[in-house]
């Protein structure tokens, strides 16, 4: 690949963290484009694989080279073209994790316009506001979906186009069809190149009160993420990446698109929706060889509860992001597969900026140290440096050098700015601390740290706790008013048991020793509810706001 147009970047296990972080530099063109600088590039090489998608209604799974997605992405931006879009048009693009949603994206990428990844489930109401808010004059989607689009087509006045990704209805565009009338040809020089500074996706935010913000990212934003890939994914173009993520969270940007492409590693995923299948999955990644893994804690958690001894795996790496991974979750896996899970942070605003790393030792609970390229600090409100094992705010500092995978702003968002962004730091909405040895250790979002007989509580390190006792499967921790009226604000735990479990008061109070013998005995959780299913966003991240309504 041309270094010119991408971080040049080296890792060798023999490197020490601290020589690793020191000697790193971005370097920043001026022009980028994924899709032509990245995926193009590998498509000189005709037989690179790039993508496998699973069919699991027993059709026949889906092969993409480098070459088959420049292709068919330059064809899907000819059809834009024909249709008349041009740069700088946002589209919301619902799909499930499917080809067509690479093809999209590289050829919006391509042109300019700037697609906005939606879950798949998206409401109508929900569908109306992101139209709406951002603008956008198209839709891309299915019919599963199409029905949602047009209950509020009429309020979109910006809407003007609509496109199916399969069938046929009155006043939709075909994927297929304006593909097959589409040219396989794309001169870069003769369209508008996009700055490295240009408007290149949007993502909505789920956020904890309020509409979604419109989260901002730039054509630089996939170098960022080459960090993401190398460092904390430690990729290399002989993996076949398996990331957990639906199309329309940022996840998918980290884990199936951006850095996984650049360093050339080959991705997977499965095509079909449905119930989430522990078994399957496994057993999948035994099929296909899966090297490289990474899925959020929900996914681990419903994994250990298997007979892990029954699948050969050839997996060489796992990891973990989305929110901090309890630590006996990383030992059972650990015990059964003989290897770590990696934990890393981020946001959707941010690449990946800490990391536990394959050449140092895991501390369990931490979420590692800053990734090369990102000065991470703990800070109080006013901007001042804590000292190690001192509570604050998890910040970047941009004082220097603005880092290329750091969003570019919360558009039309003006207030959401200014409570993020503060004298030379992004402020993340995080709590955490440092110790000594320089790891991070993450307490939990600013609004969920629990303030009980004058202690501040991070939610994690009880639910960590919790997750140690073979009883709990998984567990969330809130703040609630003392229904004694004594203490204020107490601890309560919602716990969904494992297989076998059933709940009682000998076990609640078995529970509650427990913690209190692992952990501070003030932290313990005084009030137990034992509960089915625990609410979640779209991404798989515990709804505390849900649990403290409740």
């Amino acid at each position: 690949m041309d270094n010119t147009t991408t971080c040049k970047l080296s890792l060798q296990k023999k490197d020490r963290y601290d020589v690793m972080y020191k000697n790193f530099k971005w370097r920043v063109p001026e022009y980028y484009n994924f899709g032509f600088d990245v995926v193009d590039q590998w498509a000189e090489d005709r037989t690179k694989l790039a993508l496998i998608s699973i069919d699991r209604t027993g059709g026949k799974d889906r092969y993409h080279t480098f070459f088959d997605l420049k292709v068919q992405s330059n064809q899907f931006a000819n059809a834009l073209r024909n249709t008349g879009l041009k740069k700088g048009d946002r589209v919301l693009v619902i799909l499930q994790s499917i080809p067509e949603w690479y093809v999209a994206l590289i050829g919006m990428f391509k042109l300019g316009i700037v697609p906005m990844p939606g879950t798949v489930l998206l409401t109508s109401k929900d569908i109306e506001y992101r139209i709406n808010r951002a603008e956008a004059c198209m839709v891309f989607t299915d019919m599963d979906h199409a029905e949602n689009v047009e209950l509020v087509r009429k309020k979109c006045p910006t809407l003007k186009h609509l496109m199916l990704v399969d069938g046929k209805r009155k006043g939709w565009y075909n994927f297929d069809e304006e593909l097959n009338k589409a040219s396989r040809d794309l001169n870069q020089s003769k369209i508008s190149k996009t700055k490295s500074s240009d408007p290149l996706l949007i993502y909505f935010t789920s956020g904890t009160t309020g509409h979604p913000k419109m989260v901002l990212h730039t054509h630089i934003y996939p170098l960022g993420h080459e960090v993401t890939a190398r460092f904390a994914q430690a990729l290399t173009k002989c993996d076949l990446h398996w990331a957990i993520s639906e199309t329309g969270w940022a996840k998918a940007a980290w884990g199936k698109l951006f850095g996984q492409m650049i360093v050339g590693a080959a991705v997977i995923q499965w095509e079909t929706p449905g119930r989430f299948d522990p078994d399957g999955l496994l057993r999948a990644m035994e099929k296909y060889g899966v090297t490289t893994f990474c899925a959020p804690p929900t996914v681990y958690r419903l994994l250990i509860q298997l007979d892990l001894s029954k699948y050969n795996l050839k997996l060489r790496h796992c990891m973990s992001a989305g929110e901090p991974l309890n630590p006996e979750v990383i030992r059972v896996w650990k015990k059964a597969f003989n290897l770590d899970i990696y934990d890393f942070f981020g946001q959707t605003e941010t690449v990946c900026v800490l990391s536990n790393y394959t050449f140092m030792p895991i501390k369990y609970g931490s979420v590692g140290k800053p990734t090369p390229g990102h000065d991470v600090r703990i800070i109080d409100d006013e901007g001042n440096e804590l000292k190690a094992g001192q509570e604050g705010n998890i910040a970047l500092y941009i004082g220097k050098e603005r880092p290329p995978g750091l969003f570019k702003e919360y558009w039309k968002d003006k207030d959401a700015m200014k409570k993020a962004f503060k004298g030379d730091f992004y402020y993340t909405g995080d709590r955490g601390y440092k110790d000594e040895d320089g790891y991070f250790w993450f307490v939990g979002r600013d609004d969920d740290v629990i303030k009980s007989s004058g202690y501040r509580i991070g939610p994690f390190e009880v639910e960590s706790a919790l997750m140690e006792h073979d009883a709990v499967a998984e567990c969330a921790v809130v703040g609630v008013t003392d229904p004694k009226g004594i203490r204020g604000i107490v601890i309560k735990a919602f716990i969904v048991l494992s297989k076998g479990y059933k709940p009682s008061e000998a076990l609640t109070k078995e529970i509650q020793d427990y913690v209190k013998k692992v952990t501070a005995p003030y932290k313990y959780p005084r009030i137990i509810e034992y509960v089915r299913i625990l609410p979640k966003t779209i991404s798989g991240k515990i709804l505390r706001r849900e649990l403290r309504k409740k």
